[in-house]
C-alpha cells in the first residue's frame, strides 16, 4: 500500500462570485516591494523552515514566477507586519502566514480572498496550494474558502 503524502493539494475554482476581502481594523495590505522584506522574512521564519534572509530574498525575487503584486503584506498602523501571502504567477499560493498577535481576526481569510481576486482579474480559472495534512487550522480556513483536495 502506498504511503500517504504529508501534504494535500487543494484547489479553489474562480468561476463563481468571490468574496470581497474584509480587512480587520488598523491594518492595510501593501505589496512586498512597499514593505520591509526583513520583517516579512521574520514572520515567515517564525512559522516555517525558511532559508536565511539573503538566500530567501534572492531566490524569491529572481524566481521566474515572482511578481511583487502577488506577494501581499499586511501592515498594521504602527508598521508591524501582521501577515503575508506569497503567490506565484501560475496561480499557486506558496505561503500564508499571520503573526500570532493578529490571528483570529479574519486576516488569513482577507489575504486569501485578496489573492483569489487578483488571480480572477488575471483570468485564472483556479488557484492551488499545498497544505500539511496535519495542519488542521489551515485546512479549516481553506475549507471555509471553498477549497477542495485534488489528486496530485
Amino acid at each position: 500500500m502506498a504511503e500517504a503524502r504529508p501534504y494535500a493539494r487543494l484547489r479553489k475554482s474562480l468561476d463563481m462570485p468571490l468574496s470581497v476581502p474584509s480587512w480587520p481594523d488598523r491594518v492595510r495590505p501593501v505589496r512586498l516591494d512597499a514593505a520591509d522584506p526583513r520583517a516579512v522574512h521574520a514572520i515567515l521564519s517564525a512559522a516555517f523552515d525558511v532559508a536565511p534572509f539573503d538566500i530567501w530574498h534572492e531566490s524569491l525575487v529572481t524566481d521566474s514566477e515572482y511578481d511583487p503584486a502577488l506577494c501581499i503584506v499586511v501592515r498594521a498602523e504602527d508598521g508591524v507586519i501582521a501577515g503575508f501571502v506569497q503567490c506565484w504567477t501560475s496561480a499557486f499560493i506558496k505561503d500564508l502566514v499571520v503573526a500570532p498577535p493578529f490571528r483570529g481576526q479574519g486576516l488569513g481569510l482577507a489575504l486569501m480572498n485578496e489573492a483569489f481576486t487578483i488571480f480572477a482579474r488575471r483570468g485564472a480559472s483556479h488557484v492551488d496550494l499545498k497544505v500539511a495534512r496535519d495542519n488542521h487550522v489551515a485546512r479549516s480556513l481553506y475549507a471555509r474558502l471553498g477549497m477542495a483536495e485534488i489528486p496530485e
